[in-house]
């Protein structure tokens, strides 16, 4: 068989002298002289370019072709690694993980997840002595070494075996992205965040129900009010505090979610000119006007709807859909001097039920229990117009609707549409038509006592 010389030889002659090469042995030979030629070529490259071509791949393939030379090792180190993702989810991860610390430096993107059975990180500072003595057997695996990745922009971090503080995952002056998974194990505080002047983007969820690690004052959040543009912790943590309007005048801050949370605070401070970016809102019920906030007082619900019709006007998509016709779960709080009890319970009703079809009545002869008062919130769309209305728990039945805005035109392309989700509404405007607000006490039995009669 000839060489890979030889056939490069052959192709280098001129024309009228080259032999007649015609399938496989035809690819066979174009293919050696690509690669000898390629091979050439690279070799008469600098490092620095060679760095900048390696940065066209992802970490594996670069850690792969690292290997072939010692120019190319001393490339890869210079490489700026793209932004494509590294997965420490296993003992051998973690190895070529540590292994690039060294060769490949400037990695960009990075995501430490669990490490197999058997297997942790080292405990941090102060760590939880329990967990430190049922994992006391296991593998431990230096996190430190995470420091090297000075070019770090995203760091995710997923069900990861640690343990106690870690000042390590708040030191990288490039980082943008930050996300904690399940991290309930690991001890942290807002402040810790100003090691990381470049974060725009933090991202703190628990899946289960857990009170985690996480505390701290959201105005520590301030020492990136320049950069930061989404904060989404969905937390269960009664240590995560603060006023949410201290980040009103964050200029790119898009995304502003808290929920679970024990941020405080009034939706109905928020002006024209507060959070100019944002595009979703999601506040936790200890603020007022938040998800599942309770109200004291029946007139303090006017103010609040207001307020929120104005933000909807700013941007009709700020909070999330599933919320919207809910009104956040808004309702008027059982301590309130407004509240009183329903005349019968859909419990006594199944008790009374249950009694009539043991004595062998029909289920035709049980009459339905009187409607429960109308003490939660629903927001209201038909067409293009805007309101609300107290209403039962399930909305089976509402009160009048109290509009926000304006009829539209009958002349208006948004009138036939208009009028069809009106229609739709006023099917639930029954029992307690006419009224505006909730009954008070004794108007609610007076209609449950007409309900019971018929009338």
């Amino acid at each position: 068989q000839q060489s890979t010389a030889s056939r490069a030889l052959i192709l280098d002659m001129p024309h009228h002298k080259k032999p007649r090469l015609d399938g496989p042995a035809a690819n066979a030979t174009i293919s050696a002289v690509v690669e000898h030629n390629a091979a050439s070529a690279a070799n008469e490259l600098s490092g620095d370019v060679i760095a900048i071509i390696f940065g066209c791949f992802p970490p594996d393939d670069i850690m792969r072709m690292r290997r072939v030379c010692r120019k190319w090792r001393e490339a890869a180190k210079k490489t700026i690694v793209p932004m494509a993702d590294f997965d420490v989810d296993s003992v051998d991860k973690f190895n070529a993980m540590r292994v690039m610390t060294t060769a490949l430096p400037n990695l960009q993107r990075l995501k430490l997840s669990e490490l197999g059975r058997g297997h942790k990180y080292c405990d941090g500072e102060d760590p939880d002595e329990a967990i430190a003595a049922e994992s006391a057997d296991h593998s431990t695996h230096d996190i430190d070494i995470i420091s090297n990745f000075t070019r770090l922009q995203s760091l995710e971090i997923y069900d990861a075996p640690l343990n106690g503080i870690y000042p390590v995952l708040f030191n990288f002056p490039l980082l943008q992205k930050l996300s904690i998974w399940n991290g309930d194990d690991v001890e942290w505080n807002l402040d810790m965040l100003s090691g990381l002047p470049s974060l725009k983007e933090l991202v703190v969820v628990e899946e289960e129900h857990s009170y985690g690690g996480l505390s701290g004052n959201v105005r520590s959040l301030r020492v990136l009010k320049d950069t930061l543009e989404k904060v989404n912790i969905f937390y269960f943590s009664d240590d995560i505090t603060g006023n949410f309007m201290d980040l009103a005048d964050f200029p790119r801050l898009k995304v502003l979610h808290l929920r679970r949370t024990k941020v405080t605070g009034d939706i109905r401070d928020i002006r024209r000119h507060d959070f100019p970016a944002l595009e979703s809102l999601d506040l936790p019920y200890t603020v007022h006007g938040g998800v599942y906030h309770t109200f004291q007082l029946m007139s303090d619900v006017p103010s609040f709807m207001h307020a929120i019709h104005l933000l909807l006007q700013r941007n009709p998509k700020l909070f999330k859909e599933d919320l919207f016709p809910r009104a956040f779960g808004w309702s008027l709080s059982e301590d309130s001097p407004d509240w009183y009890d329903s005349q019968v319970s859909l419990l006594q009703h199944i008790f009374h039920m249950l009694e009539i079809l043991s004595d062998g009545g029909e289920t035709e002869s049980i009459e339905s229990p009187q409607p429960e008062p109308p003490f939660r919130l629903q927001l209201i769309q038909a067409g293009s117009r805007r309101g609300w209305s107290w209403c039962t728990f399930h909305g089976e039945h509402s009160c009048e609707i109290n509009w926000l805005d304006l009829e539209p035109s009958s002349q208006s392309g948004d009138y036939e549409s208009y009028i069809e989700g009106l229609q739709r509404i006023d099917r639930r405007i029954d029992f307690y038509r006419g009224y505006y607000d909730p009954p008070t006490d004794e108007e609610y039995r007076r209609l449950c006592a007409g309900f019971s009669r018929g009338t």
